[in-house]
């Protein structure tokens, strides 16, 4: 296991501040912010939080996509001592109280053009919420690009609404007006740094707690397998901050003072593109579906990658055949595939760089005991080709979830005499020491790089009068490879049956959409007799897959 450093984010960016003020930090929409220039601002948010309350312990909520704003808040909060928890900005009303309670958020970093779908509907709602700072995508830009956005009305002029209880502040003059006084806090490497949520068996996500010894060990491990070089790197990446994997690409790029390229909307890959040439890459890194859409982009092939060291994939499967053609642009022996998990900070495994094995997820990073055991009983380890449940032990291993002890007692279970978490994923190993995801969990669809547990879209439909037994099957998706259908069978209640089922099915749509984030929404809708039952009476979802 390589040596691991017990300094936090907030102690890396002072560090990177003092030895090269200048050095580019964040590449946004054309503006450059140096790592001198991100600990000020950071002390300024850092300041402004201070003076709303906030204080070692608190959890501060980044409800963003990627932007400066968010950079800035994972290190205020580092310097404040708290906890951050990334928070989807593809979150309903219902789904961002839920998290935000959940977590115990005191405090949340949030953009104007998610107020009225988003927070704005939990107005009153969220007691314990001191305070929503309210960012602009624009915010960093020039005055005069401001101005031209608002004219072209590509960026709506955002007010603050009047509120009942929520304490709304605007970014852009609070943190203009706030003390860039230095902020330290200490944070202890078993602290939780960061609380992140994923979906989980129970139908509501779950907040694993992962501390800075998380982090760090995991940051570490990456290193021994690609070597980076500090001050010299380009991080390219459209993986959202929210999620694991793209606040993984943003720690490590920040760790190694490197240059990251900040994306706010991934699906604008001419901008991402046009980004990737004014500032060549050295680290890339997406998932499968993004580097099947990039092969289609023409300005894809115009980047220089000359020095691009590797191109990583991420968060699902990706196609074989596709790696090939990705390899004639990049570069013959830079595409890696990686597996990781929230719980594991992200990452697991990963195929060494010149030695890739396609179709597997690579090998153990060091440090990493991974097992194969048998799926039905957990304690039985499988032989060498045969599959069974994928076990972790590591030094990236989460603690636990945030108040559910008995969810954490089934994920961290003790094996030939060490603590594994559970992965509920499906791999083999082969006899190089290879391994290969060979099923998903049986109730996990992937949808865009994202988990989506059948249960939960299940629970939340139970709120339906009109449904009285719902499930939910994953259908390959034929226009973006390793990614599945949210296809929803629904058995109607005597009621709903004596209506025509297109407006029934319209109704279930329409809560769906109101409930549930887009990419957990159904893009078909069954409806059938009757859903069929095993002995002990679960869904058989065996029998409607058939």
């Amino acid at each position: 296991m390589p040596e691991v450093d017990a300094e936090s984010l907030a102690q890396t960016i002072e560090a990177h501040a003092k030895t090269a003020p200048n050095a580019p930090c964040l590449e946004y929409l054309g503006v450059s912010i140096s790592y001198g220039e991100l600990d000020r601002w950071a002390n300024r948010f850092a300041n402004l939080l201070k003076d709303l309350g906030a204080g070692r312990g608190d959890v501060v909520g980044c409800h963003l996509p990627n932007t400066p704003q968010y950079v800035i808040a994972l290190v205020a909060a580092s310097k404040l001592g708290c906890a951050a928890s990334g928070v989807s900005p593809l979150l309903t009303a219902p789904e961002l109280k839920y998290q935000v309670e959940d977590a115990g958020i005191r405090f949340l970093v949030t953009l104007d053009r998610l107020y009225e779908t988003a927070l704005g509907p939990n107005d009153g709602k969220l007691p314990n919420l001191k305070a929503a700072i309210v960012c602009s995508p624009i915010d960093f830009l020039p005055g005069w690009k401001k101005t031209l956005a608002h004219l072209l009305k590509k960026v709506p002029k955002f007010k603050l609404p009047s509120t009942q209880q929520l304490n709304l502040i605007e970014f852009w003059p609070a943190i203009n007006g706030a003390d860039d006084t230095r902020v330290s806090s200490e944070v202890a490497m078993d602290d939780v740094v960061l609380i992140q949520y994923t979906g989980g068996t129970t139908g509501k996500p779950k907040g694993a707690e992962l501390t800075l010894r998380n982090t760090q060990s995991n940051a570490a491990q990456s290193e021994a397998m690609v070597h980076y070089e500090v001050g010299t790197e380009t991080f390219a990446s459209v993986f959202p901050y929210f999620h694991v994997a793209g606040l993984g690409v943003c720690l490590m790029g920040l760790r190694n003072r490197a240059k990251l390229i900040v994306v706010p909307d991934p699906r604008d890959l001419k901008s991402f593109c046009k980004a990737m040439q004014a500032h060549p890459p050295t680290f890339f890194g997406n998932v499968p579906t993004l580097y099947q859409m990039l092969l289609g982009e023409p300005e894809f092939a115009k980047v220089d990658y000359s020095n691009l060291k590797i191109a990583v994939s991420g968060a699902g499967p990706m196609p074989a055949e596709l790696i090939p053609k990705i390899e004639a642009i990049i570069g013959r022996g830079k595409f890696c595939e990686v597996y990781g998990l929230t719980e594991t900070s992200p990452l697991l495994t990963m195929n060494p760089l010149g030695k890739a094995k396609p179709g597997t997820i690579g090998v153990a990073l060091a440090g990493t005991d991974i097992r194969i055991v048998d799926a039905e009983t957990g304690d039985e380890e499988m032989p060498v080709d045969e599959p069974g449940e994928l076990i972790a032990n590591g030094p990236q291993v989460f603690g636990g979830y945030l108040g559910l002890p008995e969810e954490t007692a089934k994920a961290l279970r003790d094996f030939d005499g060490k603590r594994f978490f559970y992965t509920g994923d499906i791999a083999k190993r082969d006899a190089d020491g290879y391994f290969t995801i060979c099923d998903r969990s049986k109730d996990m669809l992937i949808v865009g790089g994202y988990k989506v547990f059948s249960v939960e879209v299940e629970n939340a439909l139970k709120a339906m009068d009109e449904i009285d037994l719902s499930a939910v099957i994953g259908k390959p998706d034929a226009e973006r490879a390793g990614n599945d259908q949210v296809n929803l069978y629904v058995q109607l209640s005597a009621e709903a049956q004596s209506q025509p089922q297109d407006q029934v099915k319209e109704r279930i749509m329409a809560f769906c959409r109101e409930h549930l984030a887009p990419y957990k929404v159904p893009k078909q809708i069954h409806v059938i007799d009757e859903i069929p039952l095993t002995p002990v009476g679960k869904v058989d979802k065996k029998a409607l897959r058939n």
